[in-house]
């Protein structure tokens, strides 16, 4: 009884310690994040400043030189600034937290394991971070001139002119409503930009082939077609933008994993334990049916 009560002990030690192991990563990426909260509730406004630019090129592009936006509650300024922190303490920690998440998983890789999963980590903040200037360099200009172009000037007219007076329509943001849809199109295309290194990364751990890729592509286009319209405004310039840059990530993805499909092959034959479709045919019929 007590060799068994013995066994237990052992095999919950290691388990403790992993639990113990990812509290203290957990810490570590607590504090940085709330760091970089702190860092970025300081400086808030030059980071509005830099989120507002293109509303403000936008609506100097509609001969308007006033770009503010209006508080339509009074703590909806506290909030903006709090949105920004957490956006920016995100950006600013998500090194650490990603080097934490590391140093928790390493230990229990082999060599050959740490060396393949390295390259997807480095890769997805890369490409998160290039999927949100894109976002913001091309999509929300677009984005921003087609909901301005709903704006119409208003007229006031006396005398037995007046019924043909027009009421104007201008446009008088919300910085909290602004802000939120900035964020969303930043989030959601830094999101879509993972779609390689998620696939590669799948292809690596033979989840997913690349005839498997090529084989559902008609329903990864009408997926990426719902993504487009989701993700952006009814804007169909945007929409088609979005939709061709999804769709050659996906591509991209398809190359990528018959790249690593090519890899693993090569290693396998150099090893004698690649086995062709052929011969595993051949090898099927002279096995002895029972």
């Amino acid at each position: 009884m007590s060799t068994v009560q013995d066994d237990i002990e052992d095999s919950s030690a290691p388990l403790i310690e992993h639990l113990a192991e990812l509290r203290t990563r957990l810490i570590y990426s607590l504090l940085a994040f709330v760091v970089g909260m702190v860092i970025c509730f300081t400086v808030w406004n030059p980071i509005f400043d830099f989120l507002t630019r293109p509303l403000c090129q936008a609506l100097a592009e509609e001969g308007r030189e006033d770009c503010g936006l209006i508080l339509i509650a009074l703590q909806e300024g506290f909030f903006v600034a709090i949105n920004i922190s957490l956006l920016g303490g995100l950006v600013l920690s998500f090194p650490i937290i990603s080097y934490q998440m590391w140093r928790f998983v390493a230990p229990g890789l082999y060599r050959q394991e740490k060396n393949a999963f390295l390259p997807f980590l480095i890769a997805s903040p890369v490409m998160f971070f290039l999927g949100a200037a894109f976002a913001y360099y091309v999509i929300t200009p677009l984005a921003f001139d087609f909901f301005l172009g709903f704006q119409q000037p208003g007229s006031l007219l006396e005398g037995p002119e007046a019924e043909t007076a027009v009421a104007g329509i201008a446009f008088q943001g919300s910085a909290q409503a602004y802000l939120g849809l900035t964020i969303k199109f930043i989030v959601a295309f830094g999101l879509c930009f993972q779609l390689p290194v998620l696939l590669t990364l799948m292809g690596k751990a033979g989840l997913v082939s690349a005839a498997g890729l090529r084989s559902v592509r008609k329903y990864a286009v009408v997926g990426i077609l719902v993504v487009a319209a989701l993700a952006t405004p009814p804007d169909i310039i945007s929409q088609v933008i979005l939709f061709t840059v999804v769709y050659g990530l996906y591509e991209v993805s398809i190359f990528l994993v018959a790249r690593v499909e090519r890899k693993r092959e090569a290693e396998l034959r150099e090893q004698g334990l690649w086995v062709d479709d052929e011969e595993e045919a051949d090898l099927a019929e002279d096995e002895p049916r029972t």
